[in-house]
């Protein structure tokens, strides 16, 4: 059966105290939002259909990036969850598929449990995720007979007796879509805030004789984020289950509370990973690397026995093969370092190849931007660049090539060929201490003329 995702995204999370839709406020680098239709594309869904109001264009911009066949429809008026549900109708007008709701502001509800909310649709007409809360508060509550959901009760609703179930309503609803929309019709909006509510079709299917059941995760998956409070926690949350896997996965964290992990970060085992260091979006870290503190990297790929560190960043582009080394306060961008090769100190490689076994000494710059564009610098293997070299792109250096300390490279330097590229010196008999002297007059004098 083909499945289609309905991802409520339209409130405007007033606690967030934001001009930022609140479904892209970020957790771990990305918008809640994307984690959201992460966990959805476990289905593999035909369909993908976010419903935005509030901010409405950004969310637009926001989904084309994350996922540009997802397709994005306007609430203009927040009328109810049923009400935002229902401006997905046209764009799914004949899918007979079923339908998985789910909000972009609970972004920890996992593939799994997606998957497990389709699988019991076999058995029944609609499913609803419930959660057995530690401490239940206001939460709806599901009151169930054996598997079948009886019906959802509010908790200014609620008896004594229901008041005191544990299991509540998280919101995420499966049913075939054409169930879904005729039941949605039906809703009204009789209630205290004139709002037509989703859990309305619980009732609603009951009383056409279907069959409703409940799938139940863990509590920790349905946390919703409404301010920037529950924001940071969730960012802790989903960093301490980062840690925890990282760790059970083989990876050494010498500080694990210092590390930051992004949504998507890659990391294999008998990695080492020292203190304080970032991880942003698109990085793959394989087997056996080592990353030293205080580094930050975003967009990378990092080979096995690499070392990076510390204090090294390396930006979108940044491709290390094995047992590279990326030493201290040097920075690589869109720029392939092959195998052995070494940047040991002070530098920054951008838009360049690094040739195998080749080393940069300490204060070299790729000049790639001309102010408009960005150009390349080609490096070949075994060759041996000179502290702060200066290399002008578009420029090659050759393999078993070598550049003079202070050179600025400007033309090709050949295989073999050594590039020497800096005015004579020329010394001055004795006249550093008669400028020393001079200058300590002319201070002295401009001391007096003050008193």
């Amino acid at each position: 059966m083909s499945t289609a995702l309905v991802i409520l995204a339209a409130g405007k999370g007033t606690r967030m105290n934001s001009d930022l839709p609140k479904v892209l406020h970020p957790i771990a680098q990305a918008p809640m939002l994307e984690h959201a239709m992460a966990a959805g594309r476990a289905l593999e869904p035909e369909r993908i259909v976010v419903v935005a109001g509030h901010g409405a264009e950004a969310v637009r911009g926001a989904v084309a990036e994350i996922d540009e066949s997802a397709e994005v429809v306007l609430q203009e008026e927040q009328l109810g969850t049923a009400h935002a549900v229902d401006q997905a109708r046209d764009a799914l007008t004949g899918f007979t598929g079923d339908v998985v709701v789910l909000y972009g502001d609970t972004p920890f509800v996992s593939g799994d449990t997606i998957t497990r909310m389709i699988k019991a649709r076999a058995s029944a007409d609609l499913v609803v995720l419930g959660f057995e809360a530690a401490d239940p508060g206001r939460y709806g509550r599901l009151v169930m007979e054996g598997e079948s959901l009886e019906r959802i009760v509010e908790f200014k609703d609620a008896s004594d007796a229901e008041r005191a179930i544990t299991f509540c309503n998280s919101g995420l609803m499966a049913c075939a879509a054409p169930t879904m929309f005729d039941l949605i019709a039906e809703v009204g909006n009789n209630n205290a805030s004139g709002e037509y509510y989703l859990t309305d079709l619980v009732a609603l299917a009951r009383g056409k004789g279907l069959r409703v059941t409940a799938v139940a995760c863990d509590e920790a998956e349905t946390l919703g984020i409404n301010s920037r409070a529950e924001l940071a926690r969730a960012d802790a949350l989903f960093q301490t289950r980062a840690r925890t896997e990282a760790l059970d996965n083989g990876v050494t964290l010498m500080a694990p509370d210092t590390v930051y992990f992004a949504y998507d970060t890659v990391v294999g085992r008998d990695t080492v990973i020292e203190p304080n260091v970032v991880f942003g979006p698109g990085v793959t870290v394989e087997s056996g690397a080592l990353i030293r503190a205080f580094s930050h990297l975003e967009g990378c790929h990092v080979s096995r026995g690499a070392k990076v560190g510390p204090y090294a960043r390396l930006r979108p582009g940044a491709e290390l093969a094995e047992d590279t080394h990326i030493g201290n306060f040097v920075e690589i961008k869109n720029a392939e370092i092959k195998a052995g090769a070494k940047v040991n100190h002070l530098s920054y490689v951008g838009d360049a190849t690094v040739g195998e076994a080749t080393n940069i000494g300490a204060g070299t710059i790729t000049c790639n931007y001309d102010g408009v564009m960005k150009h390349r610098t080609e490096i070949g293997a075994r060759s041996f660049i000179g502290s702060n070299t200066l290399l002008v792109a578009p420029v090659r250096v050759g393999d078993e090539a070598m550049t003079a300390s202070g050179t600025v490279v400007t033309k090709e330097v050949a295989d073999g060929d050594l590039a020497i590229a800096r005015s004579p010196q020329e010394n001055k008999p004795g006249r550093a201490r008669k400028l020393m002297d001079m200058l300590r007059a002319k201070k002295a004098r401009k001391t007096k003329g003050a008193k």
